[in-house]
């Protein structure tokens, strides 16, 4: 587990950005976070991290945005979903297996399906609201072997992370 503070939107952008220089394709990344967490803006920084525009919005309404990456970016919000198998609608099994990778907003909604490949996220508010945290959870085998490349990242970005271990997380 790397925990990192955020203080601004900036900051949670630079997450985006060094989390794109370790995206590979078929990969899945989830989102958790309350509204208004960060997460559309923690894309908007891995979408440009990856190439991509800088016009990145969430898509709530849409349930699925696309990006011109590389690999390609399909950006998805579960927000609306309220039954698992909404997610058979999106095609997300197809990206995958199509070398594209997909970053869920409201990712616990998907967990089920993916989160034994997925690089997980979760973005909260501290300290009463004045800073957010994310803590970034790397335990799924294909990105555990990216820890070291993660935490490298984070410092190559200016961003302070703190690593402790799955049982050190958990109490």
């Amino acid at each position: 587990m790397i925990t990192v503070a955020l203080v601004d939107a900036a900051a949670t952008e630079l997450l985006g950005a060094a989390i794109a220089g370790l995206v590979r394709a078929s990969d899945v990344i989830l989102l958790e976070g309350d509204l208004g967490a960060g997460k559309t803006t923690l894309v908007r920084g891995l979408v440009g991290g990856l190439g991509g525009p800088d016009r990145v919005t969430s898509p709530t309404f849409t349930l699925r945005h696309e990006y011109q990456t590389l690999p390609p970016v399909t950006h998805v919000d579960c927000w609306r979903l309220t039954d698992p198998s909404e997610l058979d609608d999106l095609g997300l099994d197809e990206v995958v297996e199509a070398g594209g990778a997909v970053v869920i907003e409201w990712g616990e909604f998907a967990a089920f399906r993916f989160a034994d490949r997925a690089l997980r996220v979760s973005l909260a508010d501290a300290d009463g609201g004045l800073r957010r945290v994310a803590r970034i959870d790397l335990t799924a085998p294909a990105w555990a072997r990216r820890d070291g490349e993660l935490a490298a990242a984070l410092v190559g970005v200016g961003l302070d992370a703190e690593t402790s271990s799955p049982a050190e997380s958990t109490t």
